[in-house]
C-alpha cells in the first residue's frame, strides 16, 4: 500500500443475497486514492458505483477484501465504530442536500461538531468560519427553505468540511442543480481541492467528472478502466 494513500481498497467483494440468489455488486475491486487527489467514479446503472460509495463512506462493509481508510482497517468494523469513523474522517455531500429544514444554515453546519463532542463556542466559531469560506457569511441564520438550491448545496459543502475530514465524498452533488449553479459548485470544489482536501465524486455526468484529476470507470462490479489527464488507461 502507498503510504500516501488515504483510501486503499484491496480485492473488495460485496455480495447481496436475495433469497437463494447471490448478486455480485463488487467483484475484486482494487483502488488507491492519495492525499489531495481529486477523483471521479463513473459507471452506468448497476455498475456498482453506489455500492462502492457506501463502502468508501463507511456506510457498509465488504463481504471480503480489505479497506484501509487513512491508516485504519475499517473492513470488519461494527456499526458504532463505523459511525465514529464516518464523523471523524468523511465529509458527505449528497444530491438532495440532506439539510434539516427547521435548523438554520449555522445550526446545520454545527451538527457534526455536536456529534464529535466539541464545546459550543468552538463549534459555532468553526461553523461560521466554514460558511464564510463557501460564500454564505450573510446567510447563516437562514433556514433551507429561504435559500436557493445552490446556497443549500453550499451549506452542505460547509457541513462536510467542518470536521476537517480526511476525504470529501460527494454523491451526484450537482444532480438537483441547473447548469449555471452546477458550474458554481464545481468551481467551489476546485477551490476546496486547492486547499489540500481529498475529493471523491460519484457521478454519471461526464462534464462533472472532467473536473477531476482521475476518473475511475466501473462496469459490472469491476474497475473497467482509469483515465488520467484525459487519457484512458486500460
Amino acid at each position: 500500500m502507498d503510504n500516501n494513500a488515504v483510501i486503499s481498497l484491496d480485492k473488495i467483494v460485496k455480495n447481496y443475497y436475495i433469497g437463494t440468489i447471490v448478486v455480485e455488486a463488487l467483484r475484486s475491486v482494487d483502488i488507491e486514492i492519495k492525499k489531495n487527489e481529486y477523483v471521479a467514479i463513473m459507471g452506468p446503472s448497476g455498475s456498482g458505483k453506489s455500492t462502492l460509495m457506501n463502502l468508501i463512506g463507511c456506510l457498509d462493509t465488504p463481504t471480503s477484501g480489505t479497506y484501509i481508510l487513512n491508516g485504519t482497517d475499517v473492513s470488519k468494523m461494527e456499526d458504532n465504530q463505523l459511525a465514529e469513523i464516518r464523523n471523524r474522517e468523511i465529509g458527505f455531500i449528497f444530491q438532495t442536500f440532506n439539510l434539516l429544514p427547521r435548523y438554520t444554515a449555522l445550526e446545520n453546519v454545527t451538527l457534526p461538531l455536536i456529534y464529535a463532542g466539541s464545546p459550543k463556542t468552538a463549534r459555532v466559531e468553526r461553523a461560521k468560519e466554514v460558511l464564510t469560506s463557501v460564500g454564505l457569511g450573510d446567510r447563516m441564520e437562514h433556514r433551507p427553505n429561504e435559500l436557493s438550491g445552490g446556497q443549500r448545496q453550499r451549506v452542505a459543502v460547509a457541513r462536510a468540511l467542518v470536521n476537517h475530514p480526511s476525504i470529501i465524498l460527494a454523491d451526484e452533488p450537482t444532480g438537483n442543480l441547473d447548469s449555471k449553479t452546477s458550474l458554481d459548485i464545481m468551481k467551489l470544489f476546485g477551490q476546496i481541492h486547492a486547499l489540500g482536501n481529498t475529493i471523491v465524486i460519484v457521478t454519471h455526468e461526464d462534464f462533472i467528472a472532467r473536473y477531476a484529476q482521475r476518473i475511475i470507470h466501473l462496469l459490472d462490479g469491476k474497475v473497467e478502466s482509469v483515465e488520467e489527464n484525459g487519457k484512458r488507461e486500460q
